[in-house]
Formats: C-alpha cells, structure tokens, sequence
C-alpha cells in the first residue's frame, strides 16, 4: 500500500489490487479509511469518518488532485 501523500493524521494511498477499478484514492486516519474518485473528486465510501471531517478530507483531495493522479498513473503503470 504506497503512500502518496500524508497531511496532520490523514494517509492517502493505494491498494496494489486497485489497478482495474476507476482512479480513487484511500485516506486513512486510525481505523476508518474512507474512498475518494479521483476524476471527477467524489466521496464514495465514508469509511466511518464524521460528517464534517469528510469536507475537510474532500477539500484536501481536491486540493492535491493532480499530484494524485500522477502518482497513480505512475503506480499502476509501473
């Protein structure tokens, strides 16, 4: 699982696995991990995260989009 970027408690990564489902990401703070697509940005699993902590989560993927499509096209490419 290669982290791709670390930001306060939040990890986001990839699962190896992930190569033929549709560009995401995992953010990982504790035990909840939620899911993001990546194109266009989208909540798609909560993962157990409140509420108002999945804006804050979504403006940071939103935030770093670019960067993390390049690391997956460059992951998964590989």
């Amino acid at each position: 699982m290669p982290s791709v970027l670390r930001s306060g408690s939040y990890r986001l990564f990839f699962y190896s696995g992930d190569k033929d489902e549709r560009r995401h990401v995992h953010v990982e703070r504790e035990t909840q991990i939620a899911k993001f697509w990546l194109s266009p940005v989208r909540l798609q699993d909560s993962g157990g995260l409140r509420r108002v902590e999945m804006r804050t989560v979504e403006r940071l993927v939103g935030e770093h989009v670019e960067e993390l499509l390049r690391a997956w096209n460059e992951f998964f490419s590989a």
